[in-house]
C-alpha cells in the first residue's frame, strides 16, 4: 500500500530495534497502521521518521505517543514534524473522565452569590426597560403621527380576538368545577343555593382574570419574547435602528397597549362564561334553573366586584406584556436563547401576576371591598 501509512521493525537478535515509519501519516491514512502500532510490545530504541513524506496533528501525535510510551528516541523528522510534536508537548491525555466538582460549602455559597447578583441586574435591566418603555410613550405624545395604529390592531387580534376560544373554553369549565365542588361542600349544610353566591363572586372577582392572565402569559407573552428574540437573532431590530425606526415604538409598544387594553375585556369575558358553566352544572345536577342562577347572580354579586377584576386587569396585562417584551430584547448569542428568555417570559409573567393577585386582594380587603 504505497498511498497508506506503513512501517517496519528493524534489528535483530534482542535489539536494539528501531521503529522506522514511512508513508504519510494523515488522520485520512493512519487508522489501520494505528491498530497495529498498538498491539506491538517490543521496545525501540529509536523512531525514524525520515520515510514520513506528509505528517498532521494526528501523525505528530501518534508519533509521540510512541516514544513516550516505548521510551524511544525520534530520528529523521522533518522541519513540519518537529513543529507538530513541539506544539503537543504541553498537551495531556490523562484527563479526568468526570471534571472535578467544588466542594458543596464552596459551591452552593457561590451559586446563591451568582443567583443574587443576576438578579440584581435583572432588575436593574428591567427598570432601564421600563424607563425607555416611558420615552417612547412621550415620543409618540409629542409625535402622534409615528403611532403604528395598524401594528396595535394587528397586536388587539392576536392578544384578545384569537384567545376567546381558548379563554371561554377554560372559563367554562372552570365555572362548571367551582359550582360542582362547591355545591358538594354546601349541601352538607342544606346550603347548596349559595353555589350562586359562590361562583359568582370568586369567577368575577379573582378566577376570571386570574386565570386569564395565565392564560395570556402562556400564550401571548411567549408570543411576545419569541417574536422580538427571533428577530435580534435575525439583526432585524438592528437594521429597524440603522434605518431610523424605533424597536420600542414599532415593536414595544404596540404590544403593549394591546395586552392592557384587552386584559379587562378578556377578564369579563372570562368571568362571565366562568357563571355559565356554574349555572350549566347547576341546572343539571342541583335543580336550579339557568336563568333563575343567572338572574340572582345580579342580586348577590355586589358591583364592587366586578370593578376589582376590572382594575386589575390592566395591571395584569402590563405585567405580562412586559416581561414578554423584555426577555425578548435580552435574547442574543444563539437560537437557544430564544427558548430559554420565552420560558422566562412565562414563569416570571405568571409570578409577578400571583403576587400582585395577593397584593390587591389584602389590599381591597383594608378599603372595604373585601
Amino acid at each position: 500500500m504505497d498511498s497508506g501509512a506503513h512501517f517496519t521493525i528493524e534489528g535483530a537478535g534482542e535489539g536494539p530495534f528501531a521503529l522506522v515509519l514511512s508513508g504519510p501519516y494523515l488522520v485520512s491514512t493512519i487508522g489501520a497502521v494505528d491498530q497495529h502500532l498498538r498491539l506491538i510490545d517490543t521496545r525501540f530504541a529509536t523512531i525514524d521518521l525520515s520515510g514520513v513524506r506528509e505528517i498532521d496533528t494526528v501523525g505528530a501525535w501518534t508519533v509521540r505517543r510512541l516514544a513516550h510510551n516505548y521510551g524511544a528516541q525520534i530520528t529523521g523528522a522533518s522541519n513540519r514534524a518537529q513543529r507538530l510534536m513541539a506544539a503537543l508537548e504541553t498537551v495531556s491525555d490523562q484527563e479526568d473522565v468526570y471534571p472535578r466538582q467544588e466542594a458543596f460549602y464552596y459551591r452552593i455559597p457561590r451559586l446563591v452569590g451568582d443567583g443574587v447578583i443576576q438578579f440584581g441586574w435583572g432588575i436593574v435591566g428591567m427598570v432601564g426597560f421600563l424607563g425607555e418603555i416611558m420615552l417612547g410613550f412621550a415620543a409618540l405624545i409629542r409625535h402622534p403621527r409615528r403611532f403604528r395604529g395598524k401594528a396595535l390592531v394587528r397586536q388587539l387580534e392576536l392578544v384578545g380576538v384569537t384567545a376567546l376560544g381558548i379563554i371561554g373554553l377554560m372559563s367554562f369549565l372552570i365555572g362548571i368545577v367551582v359550582a360542582q365542588q362547591g355545591a358538594v361542600q354546601l349541601q352538607q349544610f342544606g346550603a347548596e343555593i349559595y353555589t350562586i353566591n359562590l361562583t359568582g363572586r370568586l369567577t368575577l372577582r379573582e378566577l376570571g382574570v386570574l386565570m386569564t392572565a395565565i392564560m395570556v402569559a402562556g400564550r401571548s407573552g411567549s408570543a411576545f419574547a419569541a417574536q422580538i428574540g427571533t428577530m435580534k437573532l435575525t439583526e432585524e431590530v438592528d437594521a429597524m435602528r440603522t434605518i431610523g425606526i424605533s424597536p420600542m415604538e414599532a415593536l414595544i409598544i404596540p404590544r403593549i397597549l394591546a395586552a392592557v387594553i384587552m386584559m379587562p375585556l378578556l377578564g369579563f369575558y372570562s368571568a362571565c362564561m366562568g357563571i355559565i358553566g356554574g349555572a350549566f352544572i347547576a341546572d343539571l345536577t342541583l335543580d336550579i334553573p339557568f336563568l333563575t342562577f343567572l338572574s340572582r347572580i345580579q342580586e348577590v354579586v355586589p358591583m364592587y366586584d366586578l370593578y376589582v377584576g376590572l382594575v386589575k386587569a390592566p395591571v395584569f396585562g402590563l405585567i405580562v406584556a412586559i416581561a414578554g417584551c423584555y426577555q425578548g430584547m435580552k435574547v442574543e448569542g444563539n437560537s437557544e436563547q430564544v427558548g430559554l428568555r420565552t420560558t422566562k417570559a412565562v414563569v416570571q409573567a405568571i409570578f409577578m401576576v400571583i403576587v400582585l393577585d395577593a397584593f390587591f386582594a389584602v389590599f381591597f380587603t383594608e378599603i372595604g371591598w373585601g
